[in-house]
């Protein structure tokens, strides 16, 4: 009976020894490295950058490279004109990096304290161009020719929420053009709409941003003249105050003000935010 008794105990000495070694596995394993629980640190955060629809073809380009240098963020991007794109933010959409075709809307938004204003940076400009379509048989060469009685519809952004639109307005304005061709305006909800509108011959003619110009369909438009604008066309970015990714939004913020975000900026035809 105590012969029993022993191996007994034995048994249940060894079946507690070989609980304490699995419950101390649980945070390392034979060669002491961290399990799943202790590299949650390490697991991949998603951004969501709101940005001009005119920065659509540049910043895709930099997806890619960006998120090889940083491969534990994914970048995820929400395009359109930047009165939208503001008033989504204002709205409490879960944004966390802010990039506009305007200083206006970033302007609306820093009033609300809504960005982090201390971290807001103007990284490109961009010019105005008069574009028509490319098998026009109008004698359009300026703005003063959108006048003529034989030019009927004209495309421009929506002037309230697409800053192309503003832009085309305080030109037209200035020129005292506006009240005589307003009547022949066809809206677009972003310019990428607006270069649409021209690229189908749908208009007569139409006011784009040279950037947006240049990715037209290959024979579709012709640019026919580059409006001065009185207000520089100037491009803020900045991190949205409710985000909860702010390390990882200041990351992407720094590559497109940095060298190379410049570079891919560039190559789409905007210029430097300083210059």
């Amino acid at each position: 009976m105590k012969k029993e008794l022993v191996v007994l105990l034995v048994l249940l000495g060894v079946f507690l020894t070989i609980g304490c070694t699995d419950n101390g596995s649980e945070a390392t394993n034979e060669t002491g490295t961290p399990t799943a629980e202790t590299q949650v640190s390490e697991q991949e955060s998603e951004i969501m950058v709101s940005a001009a629809a005119s920065l659509t073809e540049a910043f895709t380009d930099m997806e890619s490279q960006f998120e090889t240098e940083n491969p534990n963020i994914d970048v995820n991007f929400n395009f359109g004109s930047s009165g939208n794109l503001r008033t989504q933010i204002e709205g409490g959409a879960p944004v966390d990096v802010f990039a506009s075709a305007d200083q206006k809307n970033m302007d609306t938004l820093a009033g609300k304290e809504l960005i982090d204003n201390s971290t807001r940076k103007d990284f490109a400009r961009n010019s105005l161009v008069l574009i028509v379509p490319a098998s026009s048989t109008l004698n359009i060469t300026g703005i003063e020719d959108l006048t003529s009685p034989e030019v009927e519809r004209i495309t421009i952004g929506n002037p309230d929420t697409v800053p192309v639109g503003n832009y085309t307005r305080t030109v037209l304005t200035e020129a005292d053009l506006w009240n005589q061709t307003e009547n022949k305006f066809v809206l677009g909800e972003d310019v990428k709409q607006v270069l649409t509108y021209v690229e189908r011959g749908e208009v007569d003619a139409g006011f784009v941003y040279m950037t947006d110009a240049k990715t037209a369909d290959t024979g579709t438009i012709k640019i026919v003249a580059i409006v001065p604008v009185s207000i520089p066309i100037s491009y803020p970015i900045a991190v949205v105050s409710a985000s909860e990714n702010k390390e990882e939004a200041q990351a992407f913020l720094d590559y497109v003000t940095g060298e190379e975000g410049q570079e891919i900026l560039e190559e789409y035809g905007f210029t430097s935010g300083s210059k």
